[in-house]
């Protein structure tokens, strides 16, 4: 009788698990737009927990280390607003200037083939690929036009955004100064039976997502500054631009290098209308790629993350296409924690009379 009444408030506790989960992410697809700034600053406390766990180590008190931690990102991320979304926007729309030119660069350099093979060349005609690039781009100057009057003129959306930018830095500060306790108070609330197991899955998910989100976006910024410093010396002008996609998008292997080498490829050959800078564009992408697989991933990553790259590009796209931004924000933390569950789901399999 003990052990049927054991099985039973145990498929009792599963039962309530999934409901909670299932009640959790209804709330997380309503609450979204809400719940934003609360995952953003939780990010960032996230990401600065181990710089406030390292300054007091230097004896220093947990409100003036998360106060130094605090001021730097906060500096940090105030000078990527306040300098790189200008650069990077002159940098956009110089591409969108020069577009017409390189379809014209490109059209001139596929006729001659065409007539080789013998094929018309007006099966290629970019004229109007043009025409329609021209009419979107003042299209969509008008519409951003008309969404940031529809912004100005309607208070509450702007006293919401501002609202949403005003508390990121203020949550911030708080769950950093309050991360330990509340991770603390957390696992007093863990049921003493299971408490072990939460602990030490929780453990590894965190050793996963500090390979990776830590790591991995160390990894990513260097490789953005060599690929903008590299494409830089080569007088290249939208250096920063294709730089800053290149390290973005490093974050999968390989991929950075190939998006990088084609499009700042291309970009060098309209630029210049010659080979070499092309080239030296491989040449800059190789460079950096070898010193993020000696020096860059394993000092930063290492061997902790466990995430195939497949998985973390499904995790993005699935989060954006359920919960927006937010979703974006919290897929890679989702997917580790089910990467783990997993893991024991399957080392619980082999170990069950089911398998043997």
């Amino acid at each position: 009788m003990e052990a049927e009444k054991t099985t039973i408030m145990s498929d009792t506790n599963k039962l309530l698990l999934v409901a909670i989960v299932v009640i959790a992410g209804w709330l997380l697809f309503e609450l979204s737009p809400v719940l934003m700034p609360f995952f953003i600053a939780t990010l960032f406390a996230y990401l600065g927990d181990p710089l406030v766990d390292r300054l007091e180590s230097w004896n220093l008190s947990r409100t003036m280390s998360v106060s130094v931690v605090f001021a730097v990102i906060f500096i940090v991320v105030a000078l990527m607003l306040l300098v790189m979304l200008p650069l990077l926007s002159a940098q956009v729309a110089k591409l969108f200037t020069n577009l017409p030119d390189y379809l014209t660069q490109t059209q001139k350099l596929i006729e001659p083939w065409l007539n080789s093979v013998g094929l018309p060349t007006d099966v290629f005609n970019l004229q109007t690929v043009k025409q329609a690039l021209s009419k979107y781009w003042s299209e969509f100057g008008q519409a951003a036009g008309g969404i940031f009057n529809y912004i100005t003129r309607s208070g509450m959306v702007l006293v919401q955004w501002l609202a949403n930018l005003l508390l990121i830095p203020v949550l911030t500060f708080y769950l950093l100064r309050d991360w330990d306790s509340l991770v603390a108070r957390f696992r007093e609330l863990l049921p003493r039976r299971y408490a072990k197991t939460f602990i030490e899955m929780s453990l590894e998910c965190d050793d996963m997502l500090a390979g990776f989100m830590r790591g991995q976006l160390m990894v990513m910024f260097s490789l953005a500054v060599i690929y903008t410093l590299g494409l830089s010396m080569i007088g290249l002008e939208l250096a920063l631009l294709l730089g800053v996609i290149a390290g973005l998008v490093s974050f999968v292997p390989y991929l950075g290098l190939i998006v990088g080498i084609l499009l700042a490829g291309l970009a060098a050959f309209f630029q210049f209308g010659d080979w070499l800078p092309v080239l030296q564009v491989a040449i800059v992408f190789a460079v950096a790629q070898a010193i993020e697989g000696m020096v860059l991933t394993p000092r930063f990553v290492g061997e902790r993350i466990g995430l195939h790259p497949v998985a973390v590009i499904f995790a993005v796209l699935a989060g954006g296409q359920l919960f927006g931004f937010t979703g974006v924000l919290l897929a890679l933390p989702a997917a580790a924690v089910v990467m783990v569950l997993l893991r024991h789901a399957h080392q619980r399999y082999l170990d069950s009379h089911l398998y043997s």
